[in-house]
């Protein structure tokens, strides 16, 4: 059963409070508080306790050695697709990874970068002839007001990229990585799919598609990694100093971590 739009308002409000950025600012909010109180020696040291601790998150997060580590323990996880397998699967399975609507000054809909790069993969891994059908996953994903469908989105670059209109399978209900599972299921039953997906993606989605029990192999697709950890021990020393994009990664590595432990204990992996 799909959530009625506010209960997904608040799925997504929920995966703002794992993130990173959402944590600093609930201290610097506290900080500001009793900044603005009158002072008194226990203020003082809750002052000093909650700078400090928003100054830890800001290291420890903000870290590219960190983001490194806990995105080579997720990608890792998986090994590439070796696109010289002589085996076939019933449907190759590309998740949506969002989309945005047009405004006054964007002209259309577009993919994100997530949505065209897993695309683009599943296109490249149709042309190869590995499975006779295309299917792609994702509905309209926004919290307030229309927007554009995903995969509707998706099945216009796969065209362009010059996947046979025949071959392409459109699942638009779904806008979590479980409904992906739930929808593809519905439409291919019992089916041998490969999964295509961001590569910190990929453990989580796996395990709840093979939880519907479709036989998937995973083709992880857009790697933030580069290596195993602890496969290089060279350390750049701007490895120690605060990155913008260390702290999207490291929110991405939580993301998953925190929804996969969700999953979990709820009973769909």
């Amino acid at each position: 059963m799909e959530p009625s739009p506010f209960l997904f308002g608040l799925y997504k409000l929920a995966k703002c409070a794992v993130h990173p950025l959402t944590w600093m600012f609930v201290l610097l909010a506290l900080v500001a508080i009793l900044a603005a109180l009158p002072g008194s020696p226990r203020r003082s040291w809750w002052l000093r306790y909650l700078s400090a601790s928003t100054l830890l998150l800001l290291f420890v997060f903000g870290n590219p050695l960190i983001a490194r580590t806990l995105l080579g323990l997720l990608e890792g996880q998986y090994p590439p697709f070796s696109g010289s397998t002589t085996r076939r699967f019933d449907a190759i399975v590309v998740l949506s990874g969002g989309a945005v609507g047009k405004g006054t000054l964007r002209p259309s809909d577009q993919l994100s970068g997530l949505s065209l790069e897993r695309t683009i993969c599943g296109a490249d891994l149709f042309a190869q002839g590995l499975a006779p059908r295309l299917l792609l996953a994702g509905g309209e994903a926004t919290v307030f007001g229309p927007g554009p469908i995903e995969a509707v989105e998706m099945k216009r670059l796969a065209l362009r990229l010059g996947v046979p209109e025949d071959a392409i399978v459109v699942e638009d209900r779904s806008r979590t990585t479980y409904e992906n599972a739930v929808g593809v299921k519905r439409i291919l039953g019992h089916a041998s799919i490969l999964l295509v997906t961001s590569a910190s993606h990929v453990p989580r989605a796996v395990g709840l598609f093979r939880k519907q029990g479709l036989e998937t192999t995973a083709s992880p697709c857009g790697y933030l990694a580069k290596d195993r950890p602890w496969s290089g021990l060279g350390i750049n020393p701007f490895d120690l100093l605060p990155d913008v994009d260390a702290l999207s990664r490291n929110t991405i590595a939580i993301t998953e971590v925190v929804g996969t432990i969700v999953y979990w204990a709820i009973g769909k992996l």
